[in-house]
Order: C-alpha cells, then structure tokens, then sequence
C-alpha cells in the first residue's frame, strides 16, 4: 500500500461510525425487516437473470437478427464463472480489509461488475447485430466481455450475499432465511418479466438502451441498500491470512475431511442436474405436442415458478419444526420423479391437466430439493470457512443446472432427427420422442440422486450442529 492509500485508509477509519455504511451492525440477531433488505441482493440477480436468458436471448434473435448460435454462446458465457463461486467463497473468507470487513468488499465489487457489464450491453448487442460501421467481431467481441462481466458480478454477489446471510442468522432460523432468499429471487424474476415486457411491447433500440441500463443502475442501487449496515467493522479481519494458515486446496480438503461433504455434492450437482435438463424444453413440449397456445405455456412457467414457492416455504416449515434436510431433499427428488412421470403420461395421452399438475409438481420438488441441500450446507459449515462451502454449493448447483440444460436441448434435438428419420423404429417415430427421452433421464437422475443422498439420511451425513470454532475441523461434523 502507498502512502496515499495508507493516508485515506487512516482518514476513513477515524470517520465517525454513523457515518459508515454497515458500520454499526451486529451479528447477534437478524430480525425480518434486516432480512428483507439484506435480500434485495436476489432482487437484483434475479432481474439480471430475467433480463439475460428471457428478455434478450428473443430480442437478440426476433429484433436484432442475431443467429441463435452467437445467442446461445452469449447466453452461456456467465457459466463459465460458476466453478470460480468455490474460491469466491473461499476469498471472502480469508480477505484482509483495513476497514474490518470480508464480506462486503466482495459483494459491492460484484455489484460494479454485473452494473458495467450491464451498461456496456446495449451499445455491445447493437454493434453485434450489424446496425453500424464495425466489423462483426468488434459486436461479438463486445458482447462476450459484457456477458462475462454481468457473469462474474452475478456470482460473486450470490455467493457472498448468502455467506454474508448464514453469518448473521442463528442456526434455528436459516431454513427461514434460505426460503426468503429464495422467493426474493423468484419476486425479482417474475416483477422484472413484467416490467421488460411492458417496456419492450413498443421495441426500438432506445428502449433496449433505457431498459438495460435502467437494470444496471437498479443492481447497483438495490444492492448498495441491501448490505447498508449489515456486516460489523472487525478489527481482526484486518489481518487477513497468516503464515502457515491453508490455501484454497489445503481448505477445501480439510472441508472434505469433516463429513461426507463429496456425497453431499454430488448428490446436489445430480439433483439440479435432473431437475434442469427440461428449463428449455417445458414449454416448447406443450405447444408442439399438446397444442397449447403462447399464453397457454406461458401460464405453465407460472405454475412451476409457483410449485417452487410452495416448496420453499413447506421447507422451511418442515425443516424449522426439525426435519432432517438430507431426507426433505430425497422427498424433493421423488415429488420431481413423480412430476417428470407425470409430464410423459401428458404426452401420451394429450392431456392438458395432467400436464399441469406436472409442471406444478417439478417446482414443488425443486424447491424442496434446493430449500434442503443449500440448508444442509448452511447447517454443516465451518464457523472460518462458510464461504467456501456456500461457494462449493453455488459452483456446482449453478454448473450442474448449465450443463444439463444445454445437454437436454442438444439431446432432444439429436433425438428428435432421429425419430424424424424412422431410425429409431415405427413407434418411436413421432416428435414427442425428443422431449419424452430427455424426460426420461431426468427421472433416472433423480433416482440416482435418492442413491447418493440416502446413505446421508441413514445417518452417515452430518449432525444437526455445527462444529464449535475450537473443535478444530478434522473431528467436527460427524454423526
């Protein structure tokens, strides 16, 4: 540090406490209307999300003439931070800040991130779509560092904010804040579907100009609100790291060392795994074979926006009155087996209801499902390292999900050709066949993951406790 950032660090730390945001936050308690701020944080990453795989995945291909594959690689490039959530979490566990804080810096600095890449958007997908003098790989080169921005923002606010959130909330009361956290995700996910539409129903690229970049200035803004006197100045985090203290490797094998952390993993990346491969595919399913018109399917993705309500409020009902999260995520992953039935039999019998209550039954169980592994994960972190294992959990709930949505659109499509063709024999011949493979797999997923996460009911998970911070980390968490 040079002398003039030592002049400023000094210069803020004798600026009166009431003066400083978070200044005078304590830890001890964290009462509902503290919660709800601190959870505008989901608001925002929700309408980034809204804004990037909904509003302009159609205006780049239907407005702008984009080809759906610059699309779809745009729209893919934020995944490539999400195994990067692991060390995030990791960094702001350990992070060294004159002012005494570690969760804070991250989240605010996520937030500049997500609001540049937010800000430069419109200007980047104007040039990408030809309507100026450049050559085409200025656009596209544009774009991509855009969407990488708005990518890396939206992690590192996710990851921190729930560290930030499990640092505060009393063990008894984290179902309730995880349920919150959830439904303020959805909140903002549905208010800003509504918003773009109505901004966008009269299109020109003005209005794109003035509705990105109105998101962008909401992130930061909501975000700034949300951690305004959340996170208490502590003297000690100005020390950041020690000789001698592990690394991001050492730490996360020392994670592994204090329960079945790799069963309860891939246990989580297995289940959103089943749970996603269909994200594209729902609503396509029910206008090419059953029929139903745009507002039709568009009330389905409310009815599964819904069931993922339901399921995160029951959860936190059944997991506040003691219920194992290990064992509420197996009854997650049945609801969704159950569910994805369900869906094939609407298939072949071309019935709308039967549909429907799928659909309803798919968010039901996704939201037990995800309600219980974060919980689990929330409950069985180490009082230094909750960072990193929100962190590990987000990088593989967000990469597993990724992954299997592309897998899912590429396979019914392969699938779906083949049948087209006859290849697969006079029964199989039908464009159903697609989507009723893909479905298909992902009860065989979910079963898998009742494989993985039983033995984790049985008893061989985690105690209901945390470990004690003088427990030390190879003896702590076992049952």
């Amino acid at each position: 540090m040079n002398r003039v950032e030592a002049k400023i660090a000094r210069l803020w730390m004798k600026v009166g406490t009431d003066l400083l945001p978070f200044a005078d936050a304590t830890s001890d308690d964290l009462p509902w209307s503290r919660l709800l701020r601190l959870s505008l944080f989901q608001i925002s990453c929700g309408m980034t999300a809204v804004l990037l795989i909904g509003t302009l995945n159609r205006v780049m291909i239907v407005e702008l003439h984009v080809a759906a594959s610059v699309v779809a690689i745009m729209l893919a490039l934020p995944l490539v931070f999400a195994p990067v959530r692991a060390l995030i979490g990791f960094k702001s566990d350990t992070h060294k800040s004159v002012l005494g804080w570690r969760r804070v810096p991250y989240i605010w600095f996520g937030s500049i991130w997500q609001f540049g890449g937010l800000a430069m958007m419109p200007f980047a997908l104007i040039v990408l779509s030809g309507d100026t003098w450049a050559p085409p790989w200025a656009g596209q080169l544009a774009a991509a560092i855009a969407f990488l921005m708005v990518g890396a923002g939206m992690h590192t606010v996710q990851t921190v904010g729930l560290a930030l959130a499990t640092d505060l909330a009393p063990e008894k009361s984290q179902p309730n804040v995880v349920a919150v956290l959830s439904l303020m995700l959805l909140l903002g996910m549905v208010i800003s579907a509504v918003a773009f539409g109505l901004f966008l129903s009269d299109f020109s690229q003005l209005r794109l100009i003035q509705v990105i970049q109105g998101c962008a200035a909401a992130t930061l803004i909501l975000n700034f609100i949300a951690v305004w006197k959340q996170e208490a100045r502590d003297p000690t985090r100005t020390q950041g790291m020690q000789d001698g203290e592990p690394g991001f490797g050492e730490s996360f094998r020392l994670l592994c060392g204090t329960g079945p952390w790799k069963r309860r993993l891939w246990a989580a990346g297995l289940g959103f795994a089943g749970f996603s491969m269909q994200d594209v595919l729902l609503e396509p399913y029910g206008g090419q074979i059953l029929g139903l018109g745009v507002g039709a399917t568009t009330g389905l993705t409310a009815l599964l926006a819904g069931g993922g309500a339901i399921g995160f409020c029951a959860g936190a009902r059944w997991l506040s009155r003691g219920v194992d999260a290990h064992r509420l995520a197996a009854y997650g992953s049945l609801v969704g087996a159950f569910a994805f039935a369900l869906v094939i039999l609407a298939g072949l019998t071309l019935s709308v209801v039967v549909f429907a209550i799928g659909s309803l039954c798919i968010g039901l169980g996704g939201g037990l499902f995800a309600h219980a592994t974060l919980t689990a994960c929330m409950r069985m972190a180490p009082p230094k390292q909750i960072g990193l294992t929100l962190g590990v959990w987000g990088a593989v709930q967000a990469t597993a999900a990724g992954t299997a949505v592309a897998f899912g659109g590429i396979l019914r499509d392969v699938v779906s050709e083949l049948a087209v063709q006859g290849r697969l024999g006079e029964a199989m011949s039908g464009p159903e066949t697609g989507y009723l493979v893909v479905y298909a797999i992902e009860i065989v997923l979910l079963f898998l993951t009742l494989a993985v996460v039983g033995p984790l009911v049985r008893g061989t998970g985690a105690s209901r406790t945390r470990p004690q911070p003088g427990s030390g980390l190879a003896g702590s968490a076992h049952v």
